[in-house]
């Protein structure tokens, strides 16, 4: 299972129409579940981490390491393998202290582009599947 907290507004109904596309071809274990906090709860969420040892917590934001979907998709697969579960956090409109950062197992940049967080949602969304397709080497992803 994939929990994926996102800061910001509930998505606007295009975005949750394309993440619920990708969603629902999804199976074990790249499903997704979604939490949605408005930006300064989110922070004070994360303030007390909440989060052990059996989460892998990757942190989207621009000034992490930009990977490719294979390199993403092998990540997860390790992740998986040792039996922990995945949190990806999505900002809000003023991203992640250097704290959040620093707490995090993997701070991932989709490129040096910023990108609204409902754009990021998709983004992330679109990557899950992307990488469960390379992960059973499915049609999805052509090299």
């Amino acid at each position: 299972m994939i929990k994926i907290i996102a800061g910001g507004k509930k998505s606007a109904s295009w975005c949750s129409e394309a993440c619920a596309e990708y969603e629902k071809r999804l199976r074990k274990p790249y499903e997704i579940s979604w939490q949605f906090l408005d930006e300064d709860k989110l922070l004070k969420y994360l303030e007390k981490w909440p989060f052990d040892s059996k989460d892998y917590v990757i942190c989207c934001d621009e000034r992490g390491e930009n990977i490719s979907s294979n390199e993403f998709s092998q990540r997860l697969e390790k992740v998986f393998l040792n039996g922990r579960s995945v949190v990806i956090l999505i900002g809000g409109a003023y991203g992640f202290t250097s704290e959040i950062r620093d707490k995090s197992n993997f701070v991932w940049s989709f490129s040096k582009l910023v990108f609204p967080h409902m754009i990021a949602r998709l983004i992330v969304a679109e990557q899950i599947y992307r990488a469960s397709q390379i992960a059973i080497d499915g049609p999805y992803h052509h090299m």
